[in-house]
Parts: structure tokens; sequence; C-alpha cells
């Protein structure tokens, strides 16, 4: 089941984002459970006191006493994977998106059409985190690693390194490409001929570098810089 915590100082809004919520997890056939704040101090003491968890967070940023900004800041370290949706009236915030990890912004006065992309996208995201896994099979070796947990593929002679969030680095004796085809999931591109990232895990691109969560910064070669943008694009959608 997943968790959705609905924050704004308007409960006409929190109503209204709440029927698009639910609308939403039932288009997309998921469970979900519905959280209404319409004070973010309430929010903010549940999850950095009270331990709640949430999937999912729709959040205005522009509220008395605690922003939506200052309510991301906060509660990221405690919910480093949950999926924030900004709905907001300047634009000018969305700098900021790669540094709090954001994972949409939603315009106000665009919000009919764009707020129930977003939540569909989100659920879609949640879901394809929660589900597959890579299965390494040799001998008498299994090994199941969630996509989710995998960071990046690099290239290691004739194996390919599978390096996981923890850390540690899984090797197997495939090509990339092999890898690759093996995972067939678009949240996995190439960034040049030796790797391979989960676009689940990069915050920006930024000087022909992916900059993935924790700050370690991957090679994208020229050839592949344009198609990485793109997918990104069509991955993750548009954050304006």
């Amino acid at each position: 089941m997943l968790k959705i915590a609905i924050c704004d100082d308007e409960q006409e809004m929190v109503e209204e984002h709440k029927r698009v919520a639910e609308d939403c997890l039932r288009e997309c056939s998921e469970p979900g459970q519905i959280t209404e704040y319409t004070v973010p101090e309430n929010l903010l003491y549940d999850i950095c006191e009270d331990k709640f968890y949430y999937d999912m967070i729709l959040l205005d940023i522009e509220m008395p006493g605690f922003s939506g900004m200052d309510v991301a800041g906060k509660i990221k370290p405690y919910l480093p994977d949950v999926k924030i949706i900004f709905i907001t009236s300047h634009i000018e915030y969305a700098i900021d998106a790669f540094e709090l990890s954001i994972f949409r912004y939603v315009p106000k006065d665009r919000r009919e059409i764009k707020l129930p992309v977003a939540v569909r996208d989100a659920i879609g995201l949640l879901t394809l985190e929660g589900g597959k896994v890579y299965t390494i099979q040799s001998g008498s070796r299994l090994e199941k690693i969630p996509y989710k947990d995998i960071l990046y593929i690099q290239r290691d002679g004739k194996n390919a390194g599978i390096v996981a969030e923890n850390g540690k680095v899984t090797k197997v004796r495939k090509s990339l490409q092999q890898v690759f085809d093996e995972l067939g999931s678009e949240e996995f591109i190439f960034t040049d001929r030796g790797c391979i990232v989960n676009i689940i895990h990069v915050m920006q691109i930024k000087d022909s570098e992916a900059v993935m969560k924790g700050g370690e910064r991957l090679p994208v070669s020229r050839s592949h810089l344009q198609d990485v943008k793109h997918k990104l694009n069509s991955y993750w959608g548009e954050h304006i």
C-alpha cells in the first residue's frame, strides 16, 4: 500500500489534491492511504518525531511559518526516497529542485493538467522501485539485486561491476550490453560506453557528468549527452 501525505494551508486545496490522488490510485490499480495536513509543523512532527513513513508527499511551497522548501529540507534525512511533488505559484523555486531531489514541480495555474500526470508518474516509479530484481546465477551462486538498489553499472575488464546504494560491488562475467539487455527497463541508460546509470538515482546532469545521490559523479560522454538528457526528461517529465 502506498502512503501519501498532502500538505497545504488551505483546506480547499487539500481536498482537491486528495481527489486527484485518489483518482490516480484507482487508475493505476494501486491501494493507497492518504493523510491530510493543513499545518506543515504537524507533518514535520509526524515524520521527524513519530517516524511516520510516506512514499509520496504533495506539498504547497507558499505556506505561513514553514515553507514547502523548509519542510522538504527537514524531512529528506528521514525519508530520503520520498517522492515530493511541489505545487507552486513561483517557478523560481525550481532552481533548488535537484538539491532537494524533488520529483516534480507543478505550477498552480496548470495543476488541473499537470498534477494528475505527476502523481501517476510517481505511482508508476514507486511501483517499479518496489518490485523488480536482477538475478545473478553462476554455478551454485544465486543473488538477487533489487533494481531500486542499483546505482550504476561499470565495465571492469571482461566483467560488469554492479554498484549498489550500500557501496557493495557485484561483478558478473558479462558485457555491459548483456546486462543492459537483461535489465530491460527504461530507468537504466548508458551515459558512455563504459557506464550504465539508474536514473532513479540521478540528481542532475552537470558539466558532462551525472551527479548521483550522495554526490558521486559519473562521466557522460559527448556522444551520449543529448540522448541522456532526452531520456531523463522523458522519464521524469517536465519539472515546470
